[in-house]
């Protein structure tokens, strides 16, 4: 076995191997087709077959998908300090091998398929303007302080191209929101947050519903990630008919020094 930028001629196996599941795949494609600078995709080829591939994106973002044999190879073919990676459950100790985490999580990517929708809108959200980049911060940094406390303002701003942000106001406050990216193959719910002051009202299950509703406008799948042990989050999406889909390990992680893995070749944008 062996790996391969798919920069160097492989581009067609890596198209012939997301298609078979483009939702398992999503930010393979997604980063591959919109941010090309900033991403690099390599496989591990056994002669012509694909047995497993590893998206990087901005010298951080790591996801892996594969045999157990394949993620370790690929793994094995970078050497960042520091990431947030994500991978097949069941090579969560190949990965502890050369990753120390400080925060870990199971990932559940779920799906919504066309008439499975039940959409709930309790309440009126509003279309969130660039202007609104700091409460959304805000909102993001208080809903979740140990995944979004590094949130600001200006990473907000910087990400509010061609993405759909609904929020809704509790008086002149906004304490709930949520954003969807629109592709054609499937839309993407990034980000639900909700104040924690004011849960278990709804407002969470209306924004998602909203969202689905602009995104079936466009004739492509919903589709979310939530943490396994977030129930309430787990509950209002298949209320609104998510089905789960696939599993992950997430985790955002440092290098272990001398770790036993071998650190190979990377494969560069430039």
């Amino acid at each position: 076995m062996k790996v391969v930028s798919i920069r160097d001629g492989w581009e067609q196996a890596f198209w012939d191997r997301v298609d078979r599941d483009p939702f398992d795949f999503y930010f393979f494609i997604f980063d591959w087709k919109q941010n090309k600078d900033k991403t690099e995709i390599s496989m591990a080829m056994d002669r012509e077959r694909v047995e497993g591939l590893m998206l990087v994106y901005d010298d951080y973002i790591v996801q892996l998908r594969g045999s157990r044999e394949a993620v370790r190879l690929l793994l094995d073919s970078t050497d960042l300090e520091k990431v947030e990676l994500e991978a097949p459950l069941e090579c969560e100790d190949i990965v502890l091998e050369k990753y120390r985490p400080h925060l870990r999580n199971e990932l559940i990517l779920m799906c919504l398929r066309k008439d499975d929708e039940n959409i709930q809108i309790k309440h009126a959200p509003v279309k969130l303007r660039v202007e609104d980049a700091g409460e959304v911060a805000e909102v993001m940094r208080k809903a979740d302080p140990e995944w979004w406390g590094e949130i600001t303002a200006e990473k907000q701003r910087a990400r509010w191209e061609n993405v759909l942000w609904l929020g809704i106001k509790h008086g002149q406050k906004l304490v709930s929101v949520g954003n969807a990216r629109f592709v054609d193959f499937g839309s993407n719910i990034g980000v639900i947050a909700t104040d924690q002051q004011h849960r278990n009202m709804g407002y969470a299950t209306t924004i998602v519903s909203a969202l689905v509703q602009e995104i079936q406008k466009r004739a492509s799948t919903p589709l979310i990630h939530v943490a396994s042990d977030n129930d309430p989050a787990v509950r209002g999406y298949t209320k609104v008919g998510f089905k789960p889909h696939k599993r992950y390990l997430l985790m955002r992680a440092e290098k272990i020094k001398n770790s036993t893995h071998a650190t190979g070749t990377r494969f560069r944008c430039s």
